[in-house]
């Protein structure tokens, strides 16, 4: 069976054209399969629309959350529920294009890929997002401790082994496509360009944008607490540099400017100091919200074809 998990959260503009297209694409390359759509608490007619889809599929599965968990929360709810032994994910607002899944499938059961992973090569709309992703890949790339996963979102496919190993990392704070990349496997990727959105504006403000990639750099990069020790040993050199100055200075009765230096030193000092205990109270966080082990995400309902009880 092959499975595709799709989060949807108040899409209710687009969902026939993505269930027009989705379904196209999937029937194409195979009959035996499910789609299922996480609604991640929508408050539009998403529901009640992917409800009348089903009723004339039963290959429709639904997840109706009990309230609006996040994206990476969405994809980990549908990945748990799915049954396949192939699976995809892609994102519900046709940026990801349904059409790719077909490519995608053969590699899997022709090339002997456990994992194919859709590569960006350029984006289409959203100009100033464009850039602070383009922005983030490539400050991401060359900070995190895995490789080889530049331009990777989470449109992707993997066979049930790939997925039960993802599956069976129970951290909290996720970031798939890291996880996806950490777990390693036969891995290979589809290139293409994504659309602008078919319909709508973008669902996740550039506040969630922000945590989402401070997530995966502080989950998949050393980075952070590396910078820390940077930046203390620039200043420890700077201030025993200034520190020798101010001996040779008094020895030979030379007169020191004012106190302006000296308030300099204390700011720059300072700055350093709090950049330490911002970095040091993420890492913090981090680790008191596993500690505190609440479920990713809470189910409302299953709505999964078959007849109500």
């Amino acid at each position: 069976m092959f499975s595709l998990v799709i989060p949807i959260f108040n899409e209710e503009k687009l969902i026939d054209e993505l269930l027009k297209r989705t379904l196209s694409s999937v029937e194409s390359f195979i009959q035996d399969y499910e789609l299922i759509f996480v609604d991640d608490g929508s408050t539009d007619q998403s529901l009640d629309k992917l409800l009348k889809w089903q009723k004339g599929n039963n290959r429709i599965k639904i997840l109706s959350l009990s309230k609006n968990f996040g994206h990476q929360a969405a994809y980990t709810a549908g990945l748990e529920f799915a049954k396949g032994d192939i699976v995809a994910m892609m994102d519900g607002d046709l940026q990801d294009p349904p059409e790719l899944l077909g490519e995608m499938y053969r590699k899997i059961t022709s090339e002997g890929c456990d994992i194919v992973s859709g590569k960006k090569t350029g984006r289409r709309g959203y100009r100033s997002r464009n850039f602070y992703s383009v922005l983030f890949h490539l400050f991401f790339k060359n900070i995190a401790d895995i490789r080889k996963m530049e331009n990777y979102g989470n449109y992707s496919m993997m066979k049930r082994i790939a997925v039960d190993a993802m599956l069976s990392m129970k951290e909290k704070v996720r970031y798939l496509p890291g996880l996806r990349t950490f777990i390693g496997f036969r891995h290979s990727s589809v290139k293409y360009i994504r659309e602008g959105r078919f319909s709508g504006s973008p669902k996740m403000s550039f506040r969630q944008l922000f945590i989402l990639a401070s997530d995966a750099i502080f989950s998949f990069s050393k980075f952070p607490i590396r910078l820390c020790l940077i930046l203390g040993t620039i200043g420890t050199l700077v201030f025993l540099c200034a520190g020798i100055y101010v001996l040779i200075a008094r020895a030979t009765g030379l007169a020191i400017p004012g106190w302006s230096s000296i308030l300099l030193s204390i700011y720059f000092l300072g700055s350093i100091q709090l950049i330490f205990l911002g970095i040091l109270g993420e890492y913090i966080y981090r680790n008191y919200k596993e500690s505190q082990n609440r479920p990713v995400y809470f189910v409302r309902k299953v709505y999964d074809g078959s007849p109500e009880k």
